[in-house]
């Protein structure tokens, strides 16, 4: 019976065509769903803001499948969308939060999150959160300098996944999260590798539109006056030009593929280019958490490789034989967004945090 659970946290993560949903009781995830949305089916819409309510069924059908009557939840927690800058932490979602969500810069199905969490929170008088989303800056200012007046390097990168994986790897050393030296490397379609001072990311590259290594489907960093001429001999539009290096750069660049896995079948059956950029990738991973250890002085506690592409063995070797030298390094393939958002939560269900303010 639910009745008999406690500390209940509904998570809500919207994604580009799906709505991933959990009821944890605690710690523990008892009930879990991938709620898909059809590509002609979001096509009905003119924006993501126009989703909401389509998105909100979505949830409340979810609700009643698994018999969770809303009023018996603790509080709803939300991945956060593209807001203006924040330090890491759980936030109470506000009618100022939303404003801004509604009305944000870039369009992300993320920024649907608080709103469908607020609109359920508020039916049945309950707390809603969001906790470390993307635009976490908790950057030294001197991590800033880009080279150019005028341009600013930009926090933007897999905070909620790279705290979580954080705060496991200082569980398991004996440390608290605050008093650790750590450098986390979340790798995905795009990949973010941050330093971790004392509970801050006070040094990571923009793994969304930025800097850093390539990856699956993002080119990363790139030569300047290259770059430079391509945007003004190339024909192309501004539009395109970013959409080369933003989901057509990296290994959909190179290979026409952004799956891993392929990229390995071609490694097997000889293809010495494949294995190139294969290598190539690694490279640059294992290079930018070089510069991470620098950024730290040397003093790291451990280092952290996590996100899909960690699910591969021979990328892992690949990055471990250039970087094992630096300090500890733990393997977390996958995700933990989910688990991640519950957490969040539940530190401030019991008091081990205060949640925060969005100002």
């Amino acid at each position: 019976m639910i009745n008999d659970y406690d500390e209940l946290i509904l998570v809500i993560n919207p994604g580009s065509t799906s709505t991933k949903l959990a009821i944890f009781s605690g710690e523990k995830m008892i009930f879990e769903e991938t709620s898909s949305h059809e590509i002609s089916e979001l096509q009905r819409f003119n924006s993501i803001n126009e989703q909401l309510d389509y998105r909100k069924d979505a949830v409340n059908r979810f609700l009643e499948k698994t018999q969770v009557n809303p009023n018996l939840l603790n509080c709803i927690v939300a991945r956060g969308g593209v807001l203006k800058p924040i330090s890491g932490g759980t936030y109470l979602v506000d009618e100022k939060m939303c404003s801004e969500l509604r009305n944000a810069e870039k369009e992300h199905a993320s920024n649907l999150g608080a709103l469908i969490a607020k609109s359920i929170a508020d039916e049945n008088n309950i707390y809603s959160f969001i906790v470390d989303p993307i635009v976490v800056d908790e950057m030294n200012p001197i991590a800033k300098v880009s080279g150019l007046y005028g341009i600013e390097r930009r926090s933007i990168f897999h905070a909620l996944n790279q705290k979580a994986v954080a705060r496991k790897v200082a569980s398991e050393i004996g440390m608290k999260y605050e008093k650790c030296s750590l450098i986390v490397a979340h790798m995905g379609g795009g990949i973010s590798i941050g330093a971790h001072y004392n509970g801050q990311v006070i040094d990571v590259n923009n793994a969304l539109d930025g800097d850093g290594p390539f990856s699956p489907e993002r080119a990363g960093s790139l030569p300047t006056c290259s770059l430079v001429e391509l945007c003004f001999n190339s024909g192309l539009t501004e539009k395109e030009v970013i959409g080369l290096t933003v989901g057509k750069g990296g290994l959909v660049s190179y290979l026409r593929t952004n799956n891993l896995k392929l990229v390995q079948e071609m490694i097997n059956e000889g293809d010495t280019y494949a294995q190139l950029i294969f290598e190539a990738m690694a490279y640059q991973v294992a290079k930018e958490i070089g510069s991470c250890a620098v950024v730290l002085n040397g003093e790291i506690d451990a280092i952290a490789l996590t996100g899909g592409l960690a699910h591969s063995e021979l990328f892992i070797e690949n990055i471990m034989k250039r970087i094992s030298f630096i300090a500890p390094v733990m393997v977390y393939p996958g995700e933990f967004e989910m688990e991640a958002l519950a957490l969040g939560a539940l530190r401030v269900l019991r008091r081990e945090e205060q949640y925060k303010y969005y100002k």
